[in-house]
């Protein structure tokens, strides 16, 4: 029976957003929380790049010692073999292997450095070379997908299966694909290659989620998995990505849906939407970028009424005006750092005193013998977010402090 799989691209997708930015530290807690929410998988980043090195490592030891639960974790390179060879000795396990194919980008992007036959050789190249490394599974990307013609990506998919691929991503990279149109396409591409196609939609006309979901369907009905890209809070470049909790929400909610799987399809992992709430609070903290008020369940509004009509309706039965009950988001965080009047808090220029302070408050078992790797630790993920810790980041730290000192090679004593 095929399943519904999420992806999550927020460490990769979704810290290239312009104007904002995640820490190393932050986007090891945005793996803390995927892993909370049982999404399948995180695509954690570049390998390839050198100021990821010793974030990925720390992220590979963290997996090993359970912080992430059964989250796995996968690098994003570019569909060339150097980058893959780069890569492959910081010991991840999963990749997506990118590289442009519609002839819009060919010509105007790669301007004769590739054709068609390159861009085969390399990428095919390139995923033998992952799983020559070690690699369990790679999903080759195909990049601008929606501006591939169909016998180009068909030919495009068959050579990365050939080659060992596992997936093919099939980028809507411009946001211009609708419901429609993508839930036929993946169909199409899903019965040709008898392999899983991936989303990955951007929110250019506001239908990332709707296609995203389309384009799922069309991968249950060709009798494959269906493998979805998203972010928190549908950050991502330009419009932003597929909202995470938004499409997990329509495929649970969603009128006719459930009728639509077929087989009785359903999630492959299962999903634990109360961790929803903390996950997209934090989030929105650590990347300065305030929820809308109307952002789907988190928002402050989602669940709010004032019309008569409404209010009235609402108050004899929530489920007059509301489609699912809120109280299955988890409760919305109340943190240490943000409560008001007199508060003592830890960080970069904190003493023993205030770290004693915090821990104890929160209820915090720190080993006696960890407790000077913990309150150094505590002091640098301070200085590299700029903000007072949060309190499932101050949990994280005292509960893998040896993993997490892999974040800051030379920097401990």
């Amino acid at each position: 029976m095929p399943r519904i799989h999420f992806l999550d691209v927020t460490n990769r997708d979704g810290v290239q957003t312009a104007r904002t930015g995640l820490s190393k530290f932050g986007k090891t807690m945005v793996n803390f929380y995927l892993g909370r929410l049982g999404i399948a998988q995180s695509e954690i980043g570049f390998p390839f790049l050198f100021h990821e090195v010793p974030y990925v490592r720390a992220q590979v030891a963290l997996a090993e010692a359970g912080a992430f639960g059964d989250l796995r974790l996968s690098g994003w390179c570019r569909g060339v073999p150097g980058d893959v060879e780069k890569s492959v000795p910081l010991g991840l396990k999963h990749y997506n292997l990118s590289i442009s194919t519609s002839d819009y980008m060919i010509q105007n992007k790669f301007r004769g450095k590739l054709d068609r036959g390159a861009i085969i050789r390399e990428m095919t190249a390139a995923v033998r070379a992952a799983k020559a490394g070690g690699a369990e599974t790679v999903g080759v990307n195909a990049e601008d997908g929606s501006r591939t013609d169909d016998g180009f990506l068909t030919e495009f998919a068959l050579a990365a299966r050939d080659a060992g691929a596992d997936r093919v991503r099939y980028c809507d990279t411009i946001g211009g694909d609708t419901p429609d149109r993508i839930r036929e396409r993946f169909a199409k591409l899903a019965s040709a290659t008898g392999m899983p196609i991936e989303t990955h939609c951007h929110n250019d006309l506001g239908l990332a989620v709707a296609n995203s979901v389309s384009g799922a369907l069309g991968d249950l009905e060709a009798g494959q998995d269906a493998w979805i890209n998203t972010c928190i809070n549908g950050i991502g470049e330009r419009a932003g990505n597929a909202d995470l909790l938004s499409t997990i929400l329509a495929f649970e909610h969603g009128f006719g849906l459930s009728e639509t799987l077929p087989g009785g399809s359903g999630f492959g992992d299962p999903v634990d939407l109360s961790w929803a709430r903390r996950f997209a609070l934090w989030a929105s903290y650590a990347l300065n970028q305030p929820l809308p008020h109307n952002q789907v369940g988190v928002g402050r509004n989602a669940f709010a009424h004032e019309s008569g009509i409404h209010a009235d309706g609402a108050l004899k039965d929530h489920g007059n005006y509301e489609l699912y009950d809120e109280r299955t988001l988890g409760p919305f965080p109340a943190d240490w750092h943000d409560r008001s009047g007199r508060v003592v808090l830890t960080g970069e220029y904190g003493g023993k005193a205030g770290f004693h302070h915090v821990i104890h408050n929160l209820g915090v078992e720190v080993a006696s013998a960890d407790e000077d790797l913990v309150f150094q630790l505590v002091q640098l993920t301070n200085a590299m977010t700029g903000r007072p810790l949060t309190d499932d980041e101050l949990r994280l730290i005292a509960g893998y402090p040896r993993q997490l000192a892999l974040l800051f090679p030379g920097h401990l004593g």
